[in-house]
């Protein structure tokens, strides 16, 4: 079962060998820093060098008498070359700034950077500084940044969702796929999930009594406690549904206490929002002040929801022109504090809390600091932060100044570790093509874009001038001629 990807990621990471410490690689030789050296610098030397033949061979090629063969042939065409040639250029640019622009918003990078990097760069000399052989220390870095961005972008399962496939066929986890799939109503899944529940706790009570007689059996425990875990929590989800709050918080409470090494799956999520449904806003600083922990993963369910916590002691007196007067309290310092450190978790939030982009159903899978878990984080924690007086206010007066703190965050975070790139991948995958996804930071327009849109632009105007005024415009294209000429002579 899904639920129990957390126990075989824990184990997988127990077994695998240290990692090498951040910052140190073994030393490079000095063939490896030579092609290295030599692969950064092809370019200007490419360039020197073709600058140096050209001067060289200036007299041989008569260039400056070449030169002035072409100034005379500029000198003697018609206005009207002038504008079909600009007005060529224009179209062709016009044409190449339509395809860019297509291209960044289909594939999220430029067309004429990536040619580049694929085809220019080898000529350039920098295909064997890119390609290393299996066990280099160039290969090693790259199997470890893999393997890190595969560790940033796991997918976790929505723990406020209600319905999901089963993946066991037994007896209990027929009722479950049953309850998930064929059930039309909550009270129908519950009626379900009951059954369930009863032959679950059947097979746990047999499995424990075997569990010491082979490790198949250990495993087969392990299977059967997850299959109870996930039967009884989503009891408890339809309790909550239904509207029996208090019966939802005494299962989850009883899990919790139960099998209390089952952090992973995300239980005390379920029980915040709850709570939090509940207005027990001091049973929720018990659950933040145990699971709010630096030893373990973050999620925005606990971030938001402390900040939530602090932003209601100072929310309902809170006034932006009153606050650039007389400056922050300790508490409101305390709030906006919190709020950046929720914001540098995930920065997508706030733009649903304030209803500046529309919410849609939540994923059955969240990607943690994705947009994914922002949709499924606000779809079912709006209604606690409208209830307090002014949380919302203070959220829009101090959220956007997160990203002052952290100017490059796929670099360095503040209080976090950097903003993992591979969310917006991701997301695409986990929500439906009709959302816009939610991308950060926002990605700026590559250079040849501005490139083509300012050639297409400038082209278009010479040929526009050209056409209207062309004695002007000839003395101007006679005048840059003999610029060009004289600098040609003087070199």
């Amino acid at each position: 079962m899904a639920d129990g990807d957390g126990l075989g990621e824990a184990t997988a990471a127990a077994a695998s060998p240290p990692a090498p410490a951040p910052g140190l690689s073994p030393p490079l030789g000095w063939r490896e820093r030579l092609r290295a050296g030599l692969a950064g610098t092809g370019a200007s030397l490419w360039f020197v060098a073709g600058l140096g033949l050209l001067y060289a061979l200036r007299v041989p090629l008569r260039l400056c008498e070449n030169l002035a063969a072409v100034t005379v042939f500029l000198n003697s065409l018609t206005p009207k070359f002038y504008v079909a040639l600009t007005g060529t250029s224009s179209l062709i640019s016009g044409l190449i700034f339509i395809f860019e622009w297509w291209y960044f918003h289909k594939h999220g990078t430029s067309f004429i950077e990536q040619v580049s990097v694929s085809h220019l760069r080898p000529l350039m000399g920098g295909t064997e500084g890119s390609i290393s052989e299996p066990g280099s220390p160039s290969s090693s870095r790259e199997s470890e940044t893999s393997r890190q961005s595969l560790s940033e972008c796991k997918v976790w399962r929505n723990p406020l969702n209600l319905f999901r496939g089963a993946e066991y066929r037994s007896c209990a986890t027929a009722y479950v796929l049953l309850a998930e799939e064929e059930a039309t109503t909550i009270v129908d899944a519950e009626r379900l999930f009951r059954q369930a529940l009863k032959a679950g706790e059947t097979i746990y009570r047999r499995s424990q009594q075997c569990q010491h007689q082979s490790p198949q059996h250990e495993a087969q425990l392990r299977r059967d406690t997850n299959v109870l875990v996930y039967i009884k929590r989503r009891l408890a989800m339809c309790a909550r549904k239904l509207g029996r709050i208090r019966e939802a918080v005494k299962i989850m409470r009883d899990l919790m206490k139960e099998f209390p090494p089952l952090t992973m799956l995300n239980i005390h999520e379920n029980l915040l929002e709850s709570l939090l449904e509940l207005q027990a806003y001091a049973d929720v600083q018990a659950v933040l002040a145990k699971y709010d922990d630096i030893s373990l993963p973050k999620s925005a369910a606990i971030c938001y929801t402390a900040a939530l916590l602090k932003t209601r002691t100072v929310s309902d007196k809170f006034s932006p022109e009153t606050a650039s007067r007389r400056g922050l309290s300790t508490a409101e310092i305390n709030a906006v504090e919190a709020i950046h450190r929720a914001v540098e978790f995930n920065p997508h939030v706030p733009k649903y809390l304030l209803e500046m982009k529309s919410l849609i159903l939540p994923p059955e899978h969240i990607l943690k600091r994705g947009d994914s878990e922002a949709i499924a984080y606000a779809f079912f924690h709006l209604q606690h932060w409208k209830r307090i007086e002014g949380a919302l206010n203070l959220l829009q007066c101090t959220w956007e100044g997160t990203f002052r703190m952290i100017p490059y965050p796929l670099e360095k975070g503040h209080l976090f570790y950097p903003y993992p790139s591979c969310t917006e991948t991701a997301d695409r995958e986990l929500l439906p093509p009709f959302h816009h996804v939610s991308v950060y930071p926002k990605k700026e327009l590559p250079f040849f874009i501005h490139f083509t849109a300012g050639l297409c632009s400038s082209t278009a105007m010479i040929a526009l001038l050209t056409h209207q005024f062309p004695e002007i415009m000839g003395v101007f294209a006679k005048a840059v001629s003999m610029i060009s000429r004289t600098c040609a002579e003087y070199l």
